[in-house]
């Protein structure tokens, strides 16, 4: 207890630099998303919410959901954001699903959907566009959120004994690497 409180030590944190603003305000919260929800049940619950709201069938939200979402369930931002972008392919065809199952859900029958003639009205007439199409945009919401909680879920399950796998052998690399090489530790 007393060696806790010798000279040195008093020494050693007097000289510690105060924090700059920037560190502070900038530096720190990046680093807090960075490293934020980093257990394996986190990033197991990021890519699956993630995945899931990646493929909600309007084209545009995606972004601000998801750092919404991850936002108030304290998840990992680039990892959210980065499973989002590399859906938007798969985003495309499953907007046509969605449809397809909310007017089956709903019982509603459309005519097909042109997509040279959703063109054209949006950039054209978007008031006419949006009478016309935004019952199709309601019956896709409808399927997804029929499907997304499966399928978040599945996604969960099947992620979790991987990241426990992936972040097992993470510690065990650390631990070996820092056994073999203590004056040079691992992160």
């Amino acid at each position: 207890m007393l060696d806790s409180l010798s000279p040195n030590s008093t020494a050693a944190t007097a000289t510690t630099p105060a924090r700059t603003f920037w560190q502070r305000r900038v530096r720190d919260p990046i680093v807090a998303q960075l490293t934020q929800g980093i257990t394996p049940e986190k990033i197991a619950l990021t890519v699956a919410i993630g995945s899931g709201l990646a493929l909600f069938p309007i084209l545009g939200t995606t972004t601000l959901l998801c750092f919404l979402v991850a936002l108030a369930l304290r998840l990992n931002q680039p990892i959210i954001q980065l499973i989002n972008q590399a859906l938007w392919p798969v985003q495309i065809p499953m907007i046509f699903v969605c449809v397809k199952l909310g007017e089956h859900i709903l019982e509603a029958n459309h005519a097909p959907i042109s997509l040279s003639e959703m063109q054209q009205l949006f950039w054209h007439h978007p008031a006419e566009f949006f009478q016309k199409f935004g019952a199709t945009a309601g019956h896709a919401i409808v399927g997804w959120v029929v499907v997304a909680p499966f399928y978040m879920g599945a996604v969960y399950f099947i992620a979790l004994p991987i990241m426990r796998t992936v972040m097992r052998l993470r510690s065990d690399a650390i631990a070996k690497a820092a056994a073999l090489h203590p004056e040079h530790p691992i992160p």
